[in-house]
Order: C-alpha cells, then structure tokens, then sequence
C-alpha cells in the first residue's frame, strides 16, 4: 500500500505544477490506494492508484467509462456530476495514477430522505437518467454486457454456490430459487447500471443529488440492481416517491417486476458477503454474514409473493 505522501507525490508528476500543501489518506473499498489531497488555492482532489495489475485494468475502463459520461453530464443528460480526471502519471509496476477534483456535496443519508420532492425524487431521476443512456457507453468502454438470460443464470449460480457453503438456511434458498425459476420475473431490458451503488457512493446537496462516485462495477446488467440498496435501505414513504420518480423519468418502461428483482438483488447481497468471507477464509466476514442471513429468514419467512409491488 501507498502511504497519502506517496500519493501527494504521485499527484505532482500526473499533474505539472500541482502545489500539494496537505494530505490524507482516505479508506476506500476495492483495490486502489485513494488520498485527498488540498493545493495552495485550498481546492481538495482526489488521488488513485491501483494496486495490482487486475485493479490497474479496471481503472483503465472506468477511466474510459468517466469521460463518456462527463460528456452526457455536460449534454444535460445526467443530472449528477462525476469524477472527471485531469491528470495521470505511469507507475512502475504498470497501471497508472489519476487524480481529479473531489465532488461537491455529502454522502447520502437515506435514513433521513423524506417523501415528496426533494432527495427522494432526485434519487429516482438520477437512477432513471443512467439506464436511459445508450448501452454503448458501457460496450465502448469493455465492460461486461448481459442479457437478461445470462443475468439470471449468473445469479443461479451465486445461490448454487452460496448453497454449497452449507451456511444459508434452507428456506431462503427455496425462496431464492422459486424466484429465480420464475421466468416472468425475469424479463427486462438490460441498461447501463453502476453496479455498486451505496449510500457513500452518491453526493447530495441542496436536496438533490449532485454526483456520483466508484463506477468500478460498471456493467450492461438488470435496473433493478441499482434500485435494490433504496428498497432496502430508504423509508418506504421515501421508497414510493423514489419509485414513481424513476417511472416518470424512463421512457418505455414496461417492468412490473422491477421492484421484485431489486428487494431479491438486496437479499442475494447477503450471499455475496458470504461468499467473499469463506474465498478469503476470513471468519468474522462470515459469522456477519450468517448472523445477517439468519436474521433474513426471519423475516421473510410471511412476506408475500413476487407481482405484489409491481412498478
């Protein structure tokens, strides 16, 4: 790992005459080394470098990914801003640092998003702008394309594996694989989705979203994954101004299992967890995951069935 003074010198090569006066480091997922770094004009940027050359890879297609929507930000097509890079310095093990100015605004705080316009609404605007992008933008960049056939199989074979684990109680798998089995459920037309939405993720201010962060799990994929963290996380009256917003928002949408899809996708986030904690034989990551699938099971064991939220 870098260290944030590392990161600060790195900053000066990418950009000629960057004034580095402080930094830091920050604790970011995934496999980059990231520190904000604030010059002699106290304007605050954000540093990255990949760590492996499988890390190094991915940036190069975000990369790609961030200045074809920069140029849909600028169209007024995307009401949300996002990182826009200006500068990059080679690394000697390969892969290259970037630095761009760091996004106004403040992660969202969806316990707190009220009903109506405002927060709410913005979230279902800005979700809706993305999937109405052409899906080339995510072709052209090399990230991965699905349709909804290969979607849904790859989602079989997460529970599958998560199964074989042992570690999922039984009726949550039943009640995954009734839902996967259903064709019905599982008719969508793939868009461009961000992948890995959360709360840190995505910057408000002035009751709006202003932008959007971490396009690493970028992909032609289903909607309903980017709805999935809002079903979960966000009050239900926050949820259904959310929902009608997004509606209003897309054109041609006709999906009356959206909103079905994403509270699955929530739940299969948790055999996910799971499934990272056994790979890297990390047993806490696993206790969490048990003790928070167990807690699922409760929970759902008298929900009704998919086709009562349709959107």
């Amino acid at each position: 790992m870098r260290s944030p003074l590392a990161l600060a010198a790195l900053a000066t090569v990418a950009v000629p005459g960057f004034d580095a006066r402080e930094v830091r480091g920050t604790a970011a997922p995934g496999d980059d080394d990231v520190a904000v770094v604030t010059d002699g004009q106290r304007r605050r940027w954000v540093v990255r470098a990949p760590r492996s050359a499988a890390a190094g890879a991915a940036l190069e297609a975000e990369l790609v990914l961030l200045g074809a929507l920069a140029g849909h930000v600028d169209s007024g097509a995307l009401p949300f801003d996002v990182p826009r890079v200006v500068g990059t310095a080679p690394l000697e093990e390969g892969g290259r640092v970037v630095v761009h100015r760091e996004l106004e605004g403040r992660p969202v705080s969806l316990d707190h998003v009220a009903p109506g316009p405002g927060v709410a609404a913005s979230l279902g605007r800005s979700l809706a702008a993305l999937h109405e992008l052409p899906v080339a933008v995510a072709e052209d960049a090399g990230l991965p394309v699905y349709d909804a056939a290969a979607y849904r199989a790859r989602r079989l074979a997460e529970v599958d594996e998560a199964a074989r684990t042992g570690r999922v109680p039984a009726t949550l798998l039943r009640r995954w694989e009734e839902r996967l089995e259903d064709v019905a459920m599982w008719k969508f037309s793939p868009v461009l989705v961000h992948g890995d939405l959360s709360a840190d993720h995505v910057l408000v201010a002035d009751g709006a979203v202003t932008a959007v962060m971490s396009w690493g799990e970028a992909k032609v994929a289903d909607p309903a994954d980017d709805l999935a963290w809002l079903l979960v996380a966000a009050p239900q009256d926050a949820v259904d101004s959310i929902l009608e917003a997004y509606q209003l928002r897309r054109t041609e949408l006709t999906d009356p299992h959206l909103a079905d899809r994403a509270l699955l996708a929530g739940e299969l986030a948790l055999a996910r967890w799971l499934l990272y904690g056994v790979r890297a034989q990390d047993d806490e990551v696993v206790a969490d995951a048990v003790q928070m699938l167990d807690e699922l099971d409760e929970q759902t064991r008298d929900v009704p069935e998919p086709g009562t939220a349709p959107l």
